[in-house]
């Protein structure tokens, strides 16, 4: 009985090691990701409206959820030129009240601007801030470099200028849902 108790014991054992493995691979099969960031903070340690995390692309915007956030190439100034289906496809960063910077960036260069239905959406340097409907995950940037509703879509830095490069995830346009 006491071989048999072992047995269990160690089989159950190694099913815990063999589980704890599984998890910490992340079960992609696709190589190295990167780490899911975390929702951006203050400085004081509260929820901010925009952050930075690191992506496959390096260091960009996200949103409160950790969502990457992107800019639109046709927006050139601060007005929203995406509405209708194009607001769908790219949800623009909305915000009651006035949105807050995240650890790493320059508060200043958080602004908003109204849109054409009354809301109130995020900028950053003057670039009205988006996320896409295909980044289903923190740290996904499928929108990189994508061309849809007549312009190109680019993630943004800390400086606030668009990040150059393709995404590890992304062939570089969206030929489904008409966009």
């Amino acid at each position: 009985m006491s071989r048999r108790s072992s047995l269990t014991f160690l089989s159950g054992g190694a099913l815990a090691a063999l589980a704890a493995l599984v998890a910490g691979c992340g079960g992609s099969g696709g190589g190295a990701t990167a780490a899911t960031p975390a929702p951006p903070k203050t400085s004081s340690g509260q929820p901010a409206t925009v952050g930075v995390a690191n992506t496959g692309l390096g260091q960009v915007l996200v949103d409160s959820k950790g969502l990457t956030l992107y800019l639109f190439k046709a927006d050139q100034s601060t007005k929203s030129t995406c509405t209708g289906a194009c607001a769908t496809a790219w949800p623009p960063l909305l915000v009651q009240g006035k949105p807050t910077a995240g650890s790493g960036l320059n508060s200043s260069l958080v602004g908003t601007t109204a849109r054409p239905e009354g809301t109130t959406q995020v900028t950053y340097n003057g670039h009205p801030l988006y996320t896409f409907a295909s980044d289903g995950k923190p740290g996904e940037t499928k929108g990189q470099g994508v061309s849809a509703f007549g312009a190109s879509w680019f993630t943004v830095n800390s400086a606030g200028t668009q990040v150059s490069g393709s995404s590890p995830s992304s062939s570089g346009s969206y030929g489904g849902g008409g966009y």
